[in-house]
């Protein structure tokens, strides 16, 4: 029964991410900045969640960078734990660019699980939408991001 909890079970998984963040904040790394912190993690998470429910959201490093490209962005959400970081280290360059936010989380697996997949995430974008029925947690949220970037 240990053998089996150990490899797969969910509190194995939850232990892991959370490992992982302690690890990513503890010991940093440098070209991932700005990292957010604990609480701001949360806010971001929670609002990909909701932006996934109403179709505001690009999953992965190509559609993020697709995003940026079309204008359609309002920010964009990077993991510092990606291995190796350089390839997702062009996406801060173009939304320095754009004059689109972006902003690390420690975790792509908790990314992933925001995102509602059940593989890793490495980057997603919260998309513009006419409907603006998260405009004001956007807003929020970006505000936040750019406090971080200065």
């Amino acid at each position: 029964l240990l053998a089996f909890r150990d490899q797969g079970s969910p509190s194995s998984e939850v232990d892991s991410a959370q490992s992982t963040y302690y690890s990513v904040m503890s010991a940093p790394i440098p070209k991932a900045f700005p990292l957010a912190d604990a609480n701001l993690t949360n806010q971001i998470l929670d609002l990909v969640q909701q932006a996934g429910q109403y179709k505001q959201l690009k999953k992965g490093a190509n559609e993020a960078t697709k995003t940026l490209n079309r204008g359609i962005a309002e920010f964009i959400v990077l993991t510092a734990d990606t291995e190796p970081i350089e390839i997702l280290l062009h996406l801060p360059l173009l939304c320095e660019d754009k004059n689109v936010p972006y902003v690390f989380v420690p975790s792509k697996t908790a990314l992933g699980r925001a995102c509602d997949v059940t593989r890793p995430v490495i980057a997603c974008s919260v998309t513009t939408n006419e409907a603006r029925e998260l405009q004001s947690q956007i807003d929020t949220i970006k505000r936040k991001i750019e406090t971080l970037l200065i």
